[in-house]
């Protein structure tokens, strides 16, 4: 026959919707066109295609070629749909079998020899493979993505490594196929981090990262320059729950829209730390075709912004929506897309501009009006949402010398678990995603413990947000100290990390 349809994807986000590869040959003047809004990659496509056809020593049909991918108003980029358009000319010229295309999705840019190149993106492809049917077709793609796209269980990934060989296989009898399934190699291991039991002395921040960890709080570290500051946040992914399956597929995925995932990372909490020079568009994302930014390459992970003050107002004010939604729209003129963006956010600054102001040294010599203007870069609501404010102090001679001898990781960890899985059993989130109706319900203090958060409330002119967000720190510090009901120490705790920076 002359018309052969086959099935794909692209890439919208996160989300992977199906393509329609329909291939036409004709009577004609020989030519080749694709329609079906296609970007400059996917038009270069026919140049790839017709070499891979020569060089695997088929015949390139000097006919009429159309090749459609629907739906027509749905964007198509990158060279993953060389694979589907190559085997549909050869199957409508009859070259190949087209009665087994139907039970594949293909995927996979093809070299000028016909060799397959790895794409973009394969796990995001195979997850929404998994969840489209309740039999998914066999995904057919590169070698070199096959222990990406294995993740995803019970789908059938069929990795190849040249188009010759996805011909032979789809030329094959059934009972004797070419491509066998991929086997995954465990993928079992223990992720590595940088140990806390190496920080000397800071109990105080430890403490609150301790917190921070257990009920996905913000922070926010202020202290001198060498205060340990950059250390203590470099290991505080360590400390973190471990990722269940679904966290783990869903920020892999993420990280495979922009070709940065590595199976080595597989339930390794993700740690971006983007340099003070980072522009809105590289922390939220965007582009004329949407990618991911760093807020959404640590989804479930790690955001770490170093020197906080120094990076500029506007680019931090895009931080405000996703940390209270979790995710982040971005609108352009041709598409709008959605990423995921449930990140901890680590920041840290230093009190003033010289960075000394508080040290027992004396060296600053900053006026007050130069501190006020240097710490009123951090606008007032974007504080607002940072639910742990700590200044962190620079540590004695003595507790320089003396040996680390800190608790380690693995020890703080168990505690969060601990704590992590009270949360997850008593209302099945972490406290710092409750809404206000279930902060009414599960971190009502007693009275003296409320009397307590009303003197802080007007001593310190605290927003609604920021009552609030006391009470989620308090529910946590209860959670770690397993106790059913907010008691007040519980609360002084919480309103000592809630202090504003002093001037």
């Amino acid at each position: 026959m002359s018309l052969a349809i086959l099935k794909s994807r692209a890439l919208a986000g996160m989300a992977a919707p199906e393509v329609t590869v329909e291939v036409h040959i004709a009577n004609g003047l020989p030519a080749f066109t694709i329609v079906g809004l296609p970007e400059t990659e996917v038009k270069e496509a026919k140049d790839r295609v017709r070499a891979a056809i020569q060089n695997a020593h088929f015949e390139m049909p000097a006919k009429r070629i159309t090749v459609n991918l629907a739906p027509a108003d749905l964007p198509k980029e990158s060279g993953r749909f060389d694979l589907p358009i190559a085997l549909g000319i050869l199957a409508a010229s009859q070259q190949i079998q087209s009665h087994q295309l139907d039970r594949f999705e293909f995927a996979g840019e093809l070299s000028l020899s016909g060799e397959l190149r790895p794409i973009k993106g394969a796990l995001a492809m195979a997850w929404a493979i998994h969840q489209s049917q309740q039999e998914p077709r066999a995904f057919i793609l590169p070698q070199a993505n096959a222990d990406e796209a294995a993740f995803i269980q019970g789908l059938t990934i069929l990795p190849a490594q040249t188009l010759l060989d996805i011909c032979a296989h789809l030329n094959s009898p059934a009972n004797a196929p070419v491509l066998q399934p991929y086997q995954p190699s465990d993928k079992s291991h223990t992720p590595y981090y940088p140990d806390f039991s190496e920080v000397k002395g800071q109990l105080k921040a430890k403490r609150a990262l301790e917190i921070a960890a257990a009920g996905r709080h913000s922070v926010l570290m202020s202290g001198p320059p060498g205060a340990g500051k950059t250390m203590l946040a470099s290991r505080f992914p360590g400390i973190l729950p471990p990722m269940t399956e679904s966290e783990a597929i869903e920020s892999a995925a993420v990280q495979s829209l922009n070709g940065g995932f590595s199976p080595d990372r597989w339930k390794v909490r993700p740690f971006r730390a983007p340099h003070h020079t980072a522009s809105g568009v590289a922390l939220i994302g965007g582009g004329s075709i949407p990618r991911p930014g760093e807020i959404s390459l640590a989804h479930h992970g790690v955001l770490f912004l170093d020197e906080l003050p120094e990076f500029d107002r506007h680019v931090l004010e895009v931080l405000r929506e996703p940390l209270e939604s979790g995710h982040i729209a971005i609108s352009r003129a041709a598409r709008q897309t959605t990423f995921p963006a449930q990140f901890q956010l680590i920041a840290a600054m230093n009190p003033c501009p010289c960075g000394w102001h508080g040290h027992p040294s004396g060296k600053c010599h900053c006026t007050p009006d130069a501190i006020a203007r240097y710490q009123r870069k951090l606008s007032g609501p974007l504080l607002d949402r940072i639910d742990i404010q700590i200044q962190i102090g620079s540590l004695s001679q003595d507790e320089l010398t003396q040996q680390a001898d800190g608790e380690p990781s693995k020890t703080i960890a168990k505690r969060v678990e601990k704590a992590y899985q009270i949360q997850i059993a008593r209302q099945g989130k972490p406290n710092n995603l409750l809404a206000a109706g279930e902060i009414d319900h599960y971190c009502q203090p007693d009275k003296t413990g409320e009397t307590l958060l009303k003197t802080a409330m007007t001593r310190f002119q605290w927003s609604a947000r920021a009552y609030h967000r006391v009470l989620r720190i308090a529910r946590t510090i209860a959670d770690l100290a397993t106790s059913p009901q907010i008691m007040p120490p519980h609360i002084a705790e919480a309103i000592q990390y809630r202090r504003a920076l002093t001037e």
